[in-house]
């Protein structure tokens, strides 16, 4: 079998997970080919610094005696951005007068390179993560992957460039007010903002530490799933790390589901009409995935965008930085940054409350919109800008590229930014998806769907997301989908046992036409029997969450049980059936087509 003589464009962490258990690749022949790969780059301003070989080498040994088929990151080289600890190599901040030097890697790292992945280095980013340009660093500008006279995106912008251009499969950033979603759009990928707390902030210097998230750049969606999956592990340590609370993914994610879309006139493309063409295409394609699109009313998000530099996020970020404004060693802060910052010193008590207050009336504003759509659509950015633009104007234009993304943290949505085409330049364009907290399984969900029908290349390369493409399934985000046909539906005897259980309904649906129905002897239930010469049956899908799914079968008294249960629109979940032993006595019912209708029938 031929082994990998070099490397594709870009590294898929499905590709490279084949190749090793394939025997077509090692850690350590990787780690060769990349180092080649490392020096001959062009020179982008992506690195703040980067492991030497032979420390990269030591990470690959390592794995000689591990399984690619029990690590789940074994061999995949990733970047890290330099405001998050790595113990080979200091942190900056992109700020030499702050560096220091970790004991120990940050905590997701840890997880990281416990599951196998190899660290490449820390990359560049805007100073102290304040900025979504890129340009904000004494390391240099951070250049756009497919044009370098373009910005990159900030603050985590070498982490994007990094995978875009086959650098890395995988990236850390941080994200405050976007981060982690500017610089995927920007560079053709796919970019989780997790929910707030998801993921461990320890050994991160924080931005807005009750704001910031650990962010995610990958080429795929289920590339950034497998990483998510390694990376959500709960840190007591940390103050902000939640523990996790997955919502269900909406069976409609599947099929149809409800996708809210700003009103017209709240949405803002700042003359970029190749922009706006783009998002007019992908929420047609949104609607040809299964979604039922809504117009929303935004203005409660944009309001809460608008505080995020203002009263106490501004002067959160002035706690870390702002000490070396007070040390009188202001040079040491990029000239941007500096400025932005000292408007910090004249916030008070009472401009902080006033903005908690105000904050919290948009919170509850912005509730009415989850009442009327699953999941919001948005460009992740309404254009884009030369590097040389907004060196000219830092401020109005770093402004406008925070307009979709300043205020998901805030209101403590999860997130998604996606590749969603190219403007005629051959500039990527992006939309975000966004969602309650916790939605971030099912929003991946809805991503892996999408790649599915509308495939985008990976990072800067021809190659298609579609080569790697998975089917999107439910069971794996931490809930099972169980039909009930009987007692358990809503506002029925025994509906209880589900939603005690943290049960959350999903839809009233109906089996394929392939099963009869019949009311069991004691008058209490009903037994449906799998018969090709049956009928569809009214069911309900629930999603119960698999640490309860044991305590919920076991207590399913003979001779029902739980076993495949085919819908008419040919997916199948868990649900009841019945012994066909058992209605031998019984009365086929089938003809009402359910059972809620049979307890109502007319006597």
């Amino acid at each position: 079998m031929k082994t990998w003589s070099e490397l594709p464009k870009v590294l898929s962490i499905a590709d490279l997970s084949h190749a090793y258990r394939n025997g077509l690749l090692t850690p350590a022949a990787l780690v060769n080919m990349l180092w080649q790969r490392l020096e001959s780059a062009p020179e982008r301003g992506v690195w703040i610094s980067r492991l030497p070989l032979e420390r990269l080498l030591t990470y690959a040994k390592a794995l000689a005696d591990q399984s690619p088929d029990e690590l789940p990151l074994y061999g995949i080289p990733f970047a890290i951005k330099d405001n998050i600890d790595l113990a080979d190599l200091p942190t900056t901040a992109a700020c030499p007068a702050y560096a220091y030097q970790p004991q120990q890697s940050a905590f997701v790292v840890r997880q990281l390179i416990a599951a196998g992945a190899i660290p490449v280095g820390k990359t560049n980013l805007d100073q102290f993560a304040t900025g979504l340009v890129g340009t904000r660093s004494p390391y240099g500008v951070c250049q756009n992957s497919f044009d370098p006279a373009y910005i990159a995106g900030g603050s985590s912008s070498g982490s994007a460039v990094t995978v875009a251009t086959g650098l890395a499969s995988f990236a850390l950033g941080t994200d405050t007010a976007g981060s982690g979603r500017v610089p995927a759009a920007f560079n053709n990928l796919v970019g989780i903002k997790p929910t707030r707390g998801l993921l461990s902030t320890a050994g991160v210097v924080p931005a807005c530490r009750s704001l910031d998230c650990v962010s995610v750049f990958a080429l795929t969606a289920a590339d950034a799933q497998q990483v998510l999956q390694v990376a959500v592990v709960y840190d007591d340590a940390d103050a902000y790390n939640r523990p996790d609370q997955p919502l269900p993914v909406p069976p409609g994610f599947a099929g149809r589901f409800r996708c809210g879309v700003p009103k017209p006139e709240q949405l803002q493309f700042f003359g970029d009409d190749a922009a706006e063409s783009l998002f007019a295409e992908a929420v047609a394609q949104m609607q040809a995935q299964g979604g039922s699109m809504v117009e929303v009313d935004i203005q409660p998000l944009l309001e809460a965008a608008a505080l995020l530099y203002a009263g106490p996020w501004l002067a959160e970020r002035y706690l870390v930085a702002g000490e070396l404004m007070q040390t009188n060693n202001p040079d040491a802060l990029f000239p941007v940054t500096r400025d932005i910052l000292a408007k910090a010193s004249d916030l008070s008590a009472a401009d902080a409350w006033r903005a908690f207050y105000r904050l919290q009336d948009l919170k509850r504003q912005s509730e009415a919109i989850w009442q009327q759509v699953d999941v919001l659509v948005t460009p992740t950015t309404g254009t884009i800008y030369p590097i040389a633009a907004v060196e000219a104007s830092p401020v109005e234009l770093n402004s406008r590229l925070g307009y979709y993304t300043n205020f998901m943290n805030l209101l403590d949505l999860s997130a998604i930014a996606l590749p969603a085409g190219f403007r005629t330049n051959g500039l990527p364009f992006g939309i975000t998806l966004c969602a309650p907290a916790f939605a971030d399984r099912a929003l991946l969900a809805l991503a892996k769907r999408r790649e599915q029908l509308n495939p985008h290349s990976l990072g800067i390369s021809q190659i298609s997301s579609s080569d790697f493409a998975v089917n999107a399934t439910e069971d794996e985000f931490g809930f099972v989908r169980v039909a009930v046909c009987g007692a358990h539906m809503s506002g029925l005897p025994l509906n209880h046992l589900l939603t005690g259980r943290g049960g959350i309904f999903l839809q009233s649906t109906f089996t394929a036409p392939t099963y009869r129905l019949y009311a069991l002897p004691d008058g209490k239930r009903p037994g449906m029997v799998r018969d090709e010469t049956g009928a569809s049956i009214s069911v309900e899908v629930w999603a119960l969450p698999i640490s309860r799914y044991g305590e919920f079968v076991a207590e399913i008294p003979p001779p029902l049980g739980i076993g495949s249960v085919l819908l008419h629109d040919g997916s199948t979940v868990q649900g009841f059936v019945c012994e066909a032993a058992a209605v031998r006595e019984a009365l086929d019912i089938t003809g009402f087509g359910g059972w809620r209708a049979y307890l109502t029938r007319p006597d």
